[in-house]
């Protein structure tokens, strides 16, 4: 049976609203966007550091570049709203991505070869963009603004850069093999990237209106949209547990 917990209905609409609301909606915004701003800088950081040494071409390579511009565009998004409520993030700039402490996920930190880069961008990227698509309509209208045109639009084409990669690898026995070795290692971890399904913080954001959905529906969907993708492309998911930690 799905949990539900009732949508906040607030709107706060600028800084000056922002400050007046209660310390637990200025908390969970703030830390809902410090997380946010880490991913972007950390995506960036994946695709210059790791994924960029992994290409097996020139075409490749322009588009790890690309991708990390445009990552580093939407940290630069976040971070203004950010300021505006007198959150600094310049620190950020400065930390490698394996030491920020919003982030601890295999997929985040450890993509192995090119056929997990693959997977990184066709399915870890697809749940980033679940939670993009739900901070577009978040209560702090700041924040939410950034996600309307650039941002989302930007992931759809990450997303689909990746599915390029698997789509093409899975078009030959061999390479169909590597993809699949790569879905079957990484699958816990992506799933793990929607977070505990019992997360309090998760109803908390249901709550005042930063999300609409918790994270075990979310995931669920993501699943349901995304297993008969794979399967079209000759893949299955593993069973074993869920990636999900305490």
């Amino acid at each position: 049976m799905t949990e539900t917990v009732e949508v906040g209905r607030h709107e706060v609409s600028t800084p000056d609203e922002f400050f007046k609301m209660p310390e637990e909606y200025r908390s969970l915004a703030s830390h809902l966007m410090l997380v946010h701003a880490e991913g972007e800088l950390t995506g960036a950081d994946d695709y210059t550091q790791v994924f960029y040494k992994m290409a097996p071409n020139a075409y490749e390579k322009l588009i790890c570049c690309e991708r990390a511009a445009e990552e580093i565009q939407h940290f630069e998004l976040t971070a203004k709203v950010l300021s505006d409520i007198n959150i600094d993030t310049h620190h950020m700039l400065s930390q490698h991505f394996t030491e920020r402490p919003y982030y601890s996920n295999e997929l985040v930190t450890g993509v192995r070869n090119w056929m997990e880069r693959g997977i990184f961008s066709f399915l870890g990227e697809s749940v980033v963009l679940e939670h993009l698509l739900e901070f577009k309509d978040c209560s702090y209208k700041p924040f939410a603004t950034i996600f309307e045109d650039q941002i989302i639009r930007d992931e759809h084409v990450h997303v689909a850069h990746g599915f390029r990669i698997i789509r093409e690898a899975s078009s030959h026995n061999e390479s169909r093999a590597q993809a699949q070795q790569a879905l079957d290692r990484l699958w816990p971890h992506i799933l793990g990237l929607f977070g505990h399904e019992k997360s309090q913080r998760s109803r908390a954001y249901v709550k005042w209106g930063f999300r609409k959905t918790l994270n075990g529906e979310l995931r669920e969907n993501f699943k349901k949209k995304t297993i008969p993708k794979l399967a079209a492309l000759g893949l299955t998911v593993p069973h074993h547990g869920t990636g999900v930690s305490a």
